[in-house]
């Protein structure tokens, strides 16, 4: 679920600084080690709207002379068009590959130059990117942002590179047991809604790209209407918003997506991927619960509770502690802008696949009848209190991620401080109804390994 959970900022692709580079390091791994204390006390998050009109939320904090931003633009790999695919993650590889005056090589040099690092990513709903910089070089920092933004290059050496690399993933893919099960779970989940295509995209619609196909999806996306933007560090709301204007104020104001449709995930399927493996690998899909809906927390605490990756959770005690059956086996509400499912994920011996299955299948059964104890419930309540700071707001990356989530879904600046007692409202009862209502349905289940003889696949 986006709110409830944070993804660091992407890796930069490359930097080739030395002295510079090393300092930059130090600072950042300082800056992580100082934001913790920031997060552990009332986090003060302003609203800022520059004088074009562009909202950030900014969290001030001159503990280290660093700044950090994130902000997402919606769309993403949903708005590849039919033969396409791939085209949002192609894009994303290209903006600091030139922009502007600045070729590949002068980009990178002028960012490396600038102590700072830049990167973007794609998901199936949006297009994201980040900065972090030496607050003294900020101006130097947000120019470069500014041209990645306004005016990526994308030439055709970096197109060639770049979609080579891609194309190398994808033929590796092709024999790769994880990739093919994973993209016939999409299919199978949703049939032929663009969440069922691959975001790296096949051998033929990469080579379909072209340069006209990345300045539309870029024109298309990248517009005021559909942005997102948070802040962390040592900036004064100000001064943040000569930076806003500068970066993003350019831009048209509205976006031009291509419709995208809710879809509900099919249930009540069997999908083996058969291969000669030691280890298969298990994979269960239930129904899920919308972010805005009444009983969503009632939901979450009902998925921490069956496997939500704490070691007290029903499907770890059942599974690992008690039958050693796995490493690892956990539960996943998962939020998309177009759809929502509850899925369960483990991996066990071949020869144990279907006593594995089986008793996922029965621990679910029983929290569906029976729901959880209060015992229970009081224990997840209090975990998930106390592990939000530490799980989204450990760090100036995960400060920014989690304030753009929150920002996505429209929970509000206040929502770090509601939460709490929005968590400690839920009742048994309703867990108890969210169990019911989410896990008494048929799950659509995947195999990846040999065969499960004898088992039972619903």
């Amino acid at each position: 679920m986006k709110s409830e959970q944070h993804s660091s900022f992407p890796s930069p692709k490359r930097g080739e600084g030395r002295a510079r580079a090393a300092l930059v390091t130090l600072l950042l791994s300082i800056f992580f080690l100082v934001l913790p204390a920031l997060a552990a006390r009332a986090m003060d998050i302003q609203q800022v709207t520059s004088p074009k009109g562009v909202t950030a939320w900014l969290v001030e904090d001159y503990s280290v002379p660093m700044v950090a931003i994130r902000f997402v633009f919606g769309g993403g790999s949903t708005q590849d068009p039919p033969g396409k695919e791939g085209l949002a993650n192609l894009m994303t590889g290209l903006f600091d590959e030139g922009a502007g005056p600045l070729d590949s090589d002068a980009f990178q040099v002028k960012l490396d130059d600038a102590g700072a690092e830049m990167s973007f990513e794609e998901t199936r709903d949006g297009i994201y990117g980040s900065m972090r910089m030496l607050a003294e070089q900020r101006d130097e920092a947000f120019d470069l942002l500014r041209l990645a933004v306004n005016e990526p290059r994308f030439d055709q050496a970096p197109i060639d590179r770049i979609g080579a690399q891609i194309l190398s993933g994808i033929i590796a893919g092709e024999n790769d047991p994880d990739t093919i099960a994973q993209d016939r779970w999409a299919r199978a989940l949703y049939g032929d809604h663009p969440y069922s295509r691959s975001d790296q995209g096949t051998r033929q619609s990469i080579a379909a790209i072209t340069w006209d196909d990345l300045k539309a999806l870029h024109k298309a996306v990248f517009a005021r209407s559909g942005l997102h933007v948070a802040v962390v560090g040592a900036i004064d709301p100000e001064t943040l918003k000569k930076k806003l204007d500068m970066v993003f104020g350019g831009l048209p104001q509205n976006q031009a997506l291509a419709p995208v449709a809710d879809v509900e995930p099919n249930l009540a399927r069997h999908i083996e991927v058969d291969y000669d493996l030691p280890q298969t690998s298990l994979q269960l899909a239930w129904p899920g619960v919308k972010r805005k809906a009444a009983d969503f927390f009632p939901a979450v605490l009902m998925n921490e509770i069956l496997g939500g990756g704490t070691f007290t959770s029903r499907l770890f005690q059942e599974v690992r502690e008690k039958r050693g059956l796995a490493y690892s086996v956990n539960s996943s509400l998962i939020n998309q802008d177009h759809a929502d499912a509850l899925i369960v994920t483990t991996g066990t011996r071949s020869d144990r696949a279907a006593e594995t299955l089986g008793i996922v299948r029965d621990v679910v059964k029983r929290l569906a009848e029976d729901g959880p104890t209060d015992a229970e419930l009081a224990a997840t309540k209090k975990y998930m209190i106390g592990a939000y700071a530490i799980n989204n707001l450990d760090s100036s990356s995960a400060i920014a991620a989690t304030l753009v989530e929150l920002q996505l879904d429209d929970l509000g600046v206040d929502y770090i401080q509601r939460r709490t007692g929005l968590i400690n409202a839920v009742t048994l009862d309703q867990v108890k109804a969210a169990a019911k209502k989410l896990l008494s349905a048929e799950p659509t289940i995947m195999v990846v390994g040999p065969p499960l003889a004898g088992a039972n696949k619903g």
